[in-house]
């Protein structure tokens, strides 16, 4: 008996063999050039992402992001905008994992939940420095080869399969009531 006669097959294919998801929330401290007497503005742009398997059961997600404040100064007589760079590491830990990966190479994909996003921006050290709050979420997927056991018919009759079987279409006399036998007059009136 060769294994084509056995009742199931052995197939390897790409899974998902493990899932996470973190919520960060992140205070940064930005020093302008300037006295900020009040905040006229704060937003999050330019974030750059990319994923890793750290471990067994974490992944770590690099990034970074321009925060850009808009603040008053000189009593309120001038503004200016001041933007800093920041640069993150989010270690996720897998809450589900399949431990019947057949190898060590894996794919990471990681999708923002929710990109970074200012939640609060304020004056803060004394009136020099502006504080701000960043939210951001990701989930990640972690994809390796694993093993398929599929159950086979080897006793299959093969008449259900021919082509005019799967073709053989009776159409209905609503489906041929919607019929336009013109149709092509129809579209290429001038």
């Amino acid at each position: 008996m060769t294994f084509l006669d056995k009742e199931y097959r052995e197939i390897i294919t790409k899974a998902v063999c493990g899932k996470g998801r973190k919520f960060t929330k992140e205070n940064h401290t930005i020093s302008p050039s300037h006295r900020p007497t009040s905040i006229l503005g704060c937003w999050v742009i330019n974030h750059l992402y990319h994923a890793t398997k750290k471990s067994e059961d974490t992944v770590v997600v690099t990034g970074s992001y321009d925060i850009n404040v808009w603040y008053s100064y000189n009593d309120n007589t001038k503004t200016e905008v001041v933007t800093e760079r920041v640069e993150y590491k989010d270690t996720i830990p897998l809450s589900v994992k399949d431990d019947n990966c057949i190898n060590d190479e894996y794919d990471v994909i990681a999708k923002v939940l929710q990109q970074p996003n200012c939640l609060e921006c304020k004056i803060s050290g004394k009136g020099s420095n502006i504080s701000v709050e960043i939210e951001r979420e990701f989930v990640v997927q972690v994809i390796g080869d694993t093993r398929v056991f599929v159950k086979v018919n080897p006793k299959l009759d093969h008449d259900d399969d021919d082509e005019e079987s799967v073709w053989d279409h009776k159409m209905t006399d609503d489906e041929a009531e919607k019929v336009k036998p013109d149709f092509f007059n129809h579209i290429h009136k001038d």
